[in-house]
């Protein structure tokens, strides 16, 4: 593949790729599942360490397992910042609805054995954030990934706020910190237009 179709293939699964959270009854096979994954593999990582690993949820009775506990955490954060109930409602059940009607979930946890140790707090913290900026980077991978097969997706970073209720509905190791996951499906409908930022917006420094 010459260049010029290289760049334009990337620059259109990068402009391609939206986030939708509605999806049709349709599975997604396992063998375009393990293709998707294959990408998060070829991620950036700091010191070639791969501080991540993934949860592919596919069947319901995992999904509804997860929703309920999100849920149910979700339910208490917004009680505590009084809430009227009827709005509690309304969002928690939004987000269950989301969870149950996307046919294929994959829940990215930050895995931070790998990386290098420090005795201040200081380069620690920073060991940690080089990690999360790897899951991101591996979950821009699969989303580019699903979307280049003709599935749609959506990142959701509500485990960032409940990591342990995470953990435990899916029975992960202690060693494993969920912090988003990702719906993904054939999508129901086209996103609607959106607006991006112009790059005078988001370069603040061009020297």
């Amino acid at each position: 593949m010459a260049l010029s179709e290289l760049a334009s293939a990337v620059d259109d699964a990068l402009r391609g790729r939206r986030s939708i959270r509605s999806y049709d009854d349709r599975a997604v096979p396992d063998s375009l599942v393990r293709e998707i994954m294959e990408a998060a593999r070829h991620a950036p990582s700091p010191h070639h360490s791969v501080p991540w690993r993934f949860a592919v949820l596919t069947s319901l009775e995992i999904r509804a397992r997860l929703a309920e506990a999100m849920g149910e955490r979700w339910r208490q954060d917004l009680a505590a910042d009084r809430l009227p109930p009827e709005v509690i409602a309304a969002e928690v059940g939004k987000s269950r609805r989301r969870l149950l009607h996307a046919p294929l979930i994959v829940v990215g946890s930050l895995y931070l054995e790998p990386l290098d140790s420090y005795p201040d707090p200081h380069r620690q913290q920073a060991e940690t954030l080089m990690a999360a900026h790897s899951l991101g980077a591996a979950l821009q991978n699969l989303m580019l990934a699903a979307h280049a097969r003709g599935l749609a997706s959506c990142w959701m970073c509500a485990p960032v706020f409940c990591p342990e209720v995470v953990r435990d509905a899916l029975d992960l190791g202690p060693e494993l910190i969920p912090h988003a996951l990702l719906t993904i499906g054939y999508g129901a409908k086209p996103p609607p237009e959106r607006e991006r930022p112009r790059i005078e917006q988001i370069v603040t420094l061009w020297a």
